[in-house]
């Protein structure tokens, strides 16, 4: 599994339109999508999967240069129903890993999630390339990070939950992650983000930004439960060395203050099964970390905080390569419950032309 950081050939999304998840019908979400979606279409190719109801809001909504394409979907987080992407230098392969909505009866978010689980495969036929076949395996994409040197970022929180694989001892999944995206070593953080409904997805806390560095979501804020949190994973960070012996530099990323629902956005939320989705004051797992990596640029969230020019300044020079970029319109997408990373997946190059 190559490293976010190395050339893309493309980037997949999936329109949203889910209303439980997104509110007022996902017209302000959708707004977001399209912004995100012109940054990326800059520099690499986008496909953007759309219901059959959607197809023509979403193929009137985006650029000329973005392919839409009709395929079913129960949500829109393509980071954890689409295919993890490998390559030998050669060619590319997509794994089709088990989803069951980050939790599957346990705890999951919805049910049922059949069309979620069909998208990894359908992907795949779709750039007509082959997949390796894992369902009996469950993941999501943003539960694993790499550098593509042979190091995999995880939480326990995220892969030990009893929602995922319950029947699997913590080495046998460290192996299975290794087997399968060509690595040598698992650094486990213990838990995620403060409130993340994903059961603490890496993405959301720590990144890879280069071979041996990485940005870890922060707070000084000793009162505030995300403080015990990272303070743990940098102490897990600061003694650990990547699967070529590096220690690992961390770069801190701090986080907005907490950010909670309004009333008014759980109003445009429908209920699900007759109960709401969201509670108004409910805390939101807010993070800059959530951001996507394109070809020339990195996408960053913002909430209107005071430091969101702040995470912006510290991601700059760790990317010289790209402008970094801050989508003033992502309290949008993190009230679906995730943000910039959890809604991308990026489709790595290798030979542009057996991909056209």
């Amino acid at each position: 599994m190559p490293p976010e950081y190395s050339r893309h050939y493309g980037c997949v999304l999936i329109w949203p339109h889910r209303r439980d998840s997104w509110q007022y019908g996902a017209y302000a979400a959708r707004k977001a999508f399209a912004e995100l979606i012109g940054i990326i279409s800059e520099s690499e190719k986008v496909v953007v999967c759309a219901r059959y109801e959607d197809y023509d809001s979403a193929r009137k909504t985006l650029p000329d240069n973005v392919r839409v394409v009709e395929m079913s979907s129960d949500d829109s987080w393509a980071r954890d129903v689409a295919p993890t992407l490998v390559t030998n230098g050669k060619t590319i392969r997509g794994i089709d890993w088990g989803f069951n909505a980050w939790g599957g009866l346990f705890d999951g978010l919805y049910f049922p999630w059949d069309k979620d689980n069909k998208i990894a495969r359908k992907l795949c036929d779709l750039l007509d390339i082959d997949t390796y076949d894992k369902r009996d395996f469950i993941l999501e994409g943003g539960s694993i990070h790499t550098d593509g040197e042979g190091t995999i970022l995880t939480t326990e929180e995220c892969l030990l939950g009893k929602g995922r694989n319950p029947h699997m001892t913590k080495a046998e999944i460290e192996i299975m992650l290794c087997r399968c995206l060509g690595a040598k070593k698992v650094i486990w953080l213990r838990r995620g983000i403060y409130n993340d409904e994903t059961n603490g997805h890496i993405d959301n806390i720590c990144a890879f930004t280069s071979p041996a560095e990485v940005v870890l979501a922060w707070t000084d804020n000793k009162k505030d439960p995300q403080y015990e949190i990272s303070a743990e994973c940098l102490e897990i960070l600061q003694g650990s060395t990547d699967a070529q012996g590096r220690k690992i530099k961390v770069h801190k990323l701090p986080l907005p203050d907490p950010i909670h629902i309004t009333e008014e956005e759980c109003m445009g939320l429908d209920d699900m099964d007759g109960e709401p989705t969201r509670t108004p004051g409910e805390r939101l797992a807010a993070s800059y970390v959530n951001f996507y990596i394109s070809n020339r640029a990195v996408i960053v969230p913002q909430f209107g905080d005071k430091n969101d020019s702040t995470a912006i300044d510290i991601l700059k020079p760790l990317f010289p390569d790209r402008k970094v970029i801050g989508l003033q319109n992502s309290r949008n997408i993190l009230i679906g419950g995730g943000n910039i990373h959890c809604i991308t997946q990026q489709i790595p190059f290798f030979k542009q032309e057996e991909l056209t």
